[in-house]
């Protein structure tokens, strides 16, 4: 395998940039399914936000009796399903109009979290793994490596790459060796946050993201970006490049906007970085 390292910029996906067309309607572009927590759930809200910024047609999620109210009420165009038991998320999984998935945002820790990662990866369909649907496995690579596929995106932050990945990457190599160490090991793409993202796929490209300004240091700007990625793959942007895509704008929403970001102005930024991409 080849290792091909390029700067992340627009002319890298560019061309496959899923441009909206005049035949285009909120099913061809795309149904995302999201799995929200029922204590943090502003996490998946935010994701769910960005999602739909970036163009996904339609996003459901998919989340407890007891916190059903508070995305009914905060998200008035989002499809809310009840998931109190693993049946009810099988029915929503099986459903082919969903398209692809987002779990891990603020869904929380325990055996029945990570029966719902395995029963989303099981589907096949392209999935973002994201905060706790990679932390439900810290230190139990094992039992999720069977399950992962190449349409997933895996987004750690280093302190959820370490816990995941442990002894099986060696911590004294540089960000770009551990994730591509990280790949190898997953078999799918693999976007280790931080000042400089570093974006690996099982083809040996790496992409290095290197605008994220300092201001990106906020609560729940990773929430945004999972939720970014998903967009794109709803509308069948191939998983690396989706990744690298939301990534630089996620960058250059957050540069442009400067000192006082918070992860919601992120979300409001995404429409006019949109406008420059498809009009430019």
């Amino acid at each position: 395998m080849t290792i091909s390292s390029h700067t992340n910029t627009p002319a890298l996906w560019r061309d496959q940039f899923p441009y909206p067309q005049a035949g285009d309607n909120k099913y061809t572009r795309g149904h995302a399914l999201i799995y929200g927590g029922t204590l943090m759930t502003s996490a998946a809200r935010l994701a769910a936000r960005a999602a739909q910024r970036m163009g996904a047609g339609l996003v459901t999620i998919g989340t407890s009796t007891q916190s059903a109210p508070i995305y009914q009420q905060s998200l008035e165009s989002i499809i809310v399903r009840i998931v109190d038991t693993n049946t009810e998320w099988h029915a929503l999984l099986d459903d082919p109009k969903k398209t692809v998935l987002l779990i891990g945002p603020g869904m929380g820790l325990g055996d029945f979290q990570k029966s719902l990662v395995l029963s989303a990866l099981a589907t096949q369909k392209p999935c973002v793994l994201d905060a706790d649907g990679l932390t439900n496995f810290a230190g139990a690579f094992d039992q999720l490596r069977p399950h992962l596929h190449s349409h997933c995106v895996l987004t750690p932050h280093e302190g959820e790459f370490e816990r995941l990945f442990g002894a099986a990457t060696n911590s004294k190599d540089d960000r770009v060796s551990r994730a591509d160490q990280a790949v190898k090991l997953a078999g799918c793409v693999v976007l280790l946050k931080g000042a400089e993202t570093v974006i690996a796929a099982p083809d040996g490209q790496t992409i290095l993201n290197t605008n994220a300004p300092p201001w990106l240091a906020t609560s729940g700007s990773g929430d945004v970006l999972a939720g970014m990625i998903t967009g794109l793959l709803a509308q069948k942007m191939p998983p690396c490049l989706a990744a690298a895509a939301a990534a630089w704008m996620h960058g250059q929403i957050a540069t442009t906007f400067g000192p006082g970001l918070i992860a919601e102005d992120i979300v409001d930024g995404v429409p006019k970085i949109l406008s420059e991409i498809i009009c430019s």
